[in-house]
């Protein structure tokens, strides 16, 4: 009798397969996206789409003539979605965020006969499937594809590497995480930086000669002006407040920033607080790095949980909370289940953890947004699970970086663990017949 165990590796790595799960995460997102209520693709639909014409038609571009939320360069996958015009705007950039994440998945696992990093591939699927429509209807759903294919490419092809991080960066600005933890912790480090820095340069020249000054800057500036966004983490508390009556807590619209923020007593002070602490709390996680890479830690353990941290940090430290923030987890979780093959951290909780947090975002946006922000008691008990939940992973990769500067996480038992489970896997092959991942992958 066949045993059902070989037959799931099997199919596992079978690229039909996977290739099949990717179309039906797809098509049902893309379907969430189009017929969903709550406007999951509001933020397209109802700001994208004027940037876009605001520059084509009034020759106003937002990033180089006035300040915006975003670099400049945010505008190219915008303009790139306004192909069909305005009435396929929608559609087509689906279509853009479908292309990136198919190019994302072949740097993860080849176009060989077999899937090559199988374990990353069909968690990254599942995350999309969880985290639903949010995956698809923001700028970062433009970035987090470029991070996946970044970190797949990362031990093999460290400059290409380091060139779609800068240019995530240059969208939006959180993959500078993953940048900043390649620069300190990966084997790579000086074509990390050189290529960064290149393509930084690259970047502001070709602002400057399109006309911009002051206005590069202000994807920075503005940020230090803004409130507690609902769904950030330390809102929380004036969420509570306000459906209790307390604090004079409320929940209200801001129309310049196109989203909803709590004001109430203290809110003020705590947004005031939250940049210097963000700050404060990237440079404990950036000293705790440089010491144990320092100290000899082998990259394949503290590279991804560098970038968990900082990931996890941009996010449980920001008074910013939108839920596509969830979107960015998909490259440092990946990157860990990469690593972990090759002999590093063993990354079930986290991985689980993400998926969770994916799970619950769905829960809270689109559909149920409304019941939110109406204050029912259930959906604060879920953006309070959603934000303990990434309390305890960036707890979990702080732990994980202590235990590096200890010590307590050698190279050579990384190693040793990393073989063995090669070997395993090459035992395992060989009695199903199967062709080795060298055979069957692209280089």
């Amino acid at each position: 009798m066949t045993r059902p165990l070989p037959l799931l590796r099997a199919a596992a790595h079978s690229p039909l397969a996977l290739w099949t799960a990717f179309a039906l995460v797809h098509a049902w997102l893309w379907g969430l996206n189009l017929t969903a209520p709550g406007f999951p693709l509001g933020d397209v639909d109802f700001a994208y789409l004027p940037w876009v014409e605001q520059g084509l038609i009034g020759g106003r571009w937002l990033g180089i003539d006035a300040g915006w939320v975003y670099p400049y360069v945010a505008l190219a996958p915008m303009l790139a979605a306004y192909v069909g015009g305005a009435a396929l705007y929608s559609e087509s950039w689906l279509a853009l965020v479908t292309l990136l994440n198919a190019a994302a998945l072949v740097c993860l696992t080849g176009v060989g006969r077999r899937v090559r990093h199988a374990l990353p591939a069909w968690w990254w699927m599942l995350f999309l499937l969880l985290l639903g429509p949010i995956a698809f209807g923001r700028i970062d759903s433009i970035t987090a594809p470029l991070a996946v294919a970044a970190v797949a490419l990362l031990a093999r092809r460290p400059r290409i590497a380091a060139g779609l991080l800068a240019l995530g960066a240059w969208i939006k600005i959180w993959p500078g995480a993953l940048l900043l933890a390649a620069a300190i912790a990966s084997r790579h480090r000086a074509a990390v930086i050189g290529t960064a820095a290149a393509f930084s340069a690259l970047v502001i020249a070709l602002g400057l000669a399109l006309g911009g000054t002051t206005a590069l800057l202000t994807p920075i500036t503005e940020q230090t002006g803004r409130g507690l966004q609902i769904e950030s983490a330390i809102a929380t508390a004036w969420l509570w407040a306000a459906a209790a009556g307390e604090w004079g807590a409320r929940v209200y619209y801001d129309d310049p920033l196109l989203t909803f923020q709590v004001a109430g007593s203290g809110v003020d002070a705590a947004a005031a607080a939250m940049t210097p602490l963000l700050a404060v709390g990237v440079g404990v996680l950036v000293l705790l790095a440089v010491v144990a890479q320092r100290r000899g830690a082998d990259p394949e353990l503290l590279l991804p949980v560098l970038a968990l941290a900082l990931v996890a940090a941009l996010v449980l430290l920001n008074k910013v909370g939108s839920p596509q923030f969830g979107t960015w987890l998909a490259a440092p979780i990946a990157l860990g289940l990469l690593a972990q093959r090759r002999g590093g951290v063993h990354m079930a909780v986290p991985a689980c953890l993400a998926l969770a947090i994916a799970a619950l975002t769905q829960a809270i946006y689109p559909v149920l947004y409304g019941r939110l922000l109406a204050l029912e008691p259930v959906m604060l008990l879920v953006i309070t699970l959603r934000n303990a939940l990434w309390a305890v992973l960036l707890g979990w990769a702080v732990v994980q970086l202590v235990r590096l500067v200890r010590g307590s996480g050698s190279a050579g038992a990384g190693e040793r663990v990393g073989d063995s489970a090669q070997d395993e896997r090459s035992a395992e092959r060989g009695r199903l017949g199967v062709p080795s991942v060298e055979q069957g992958a692209s280089p």
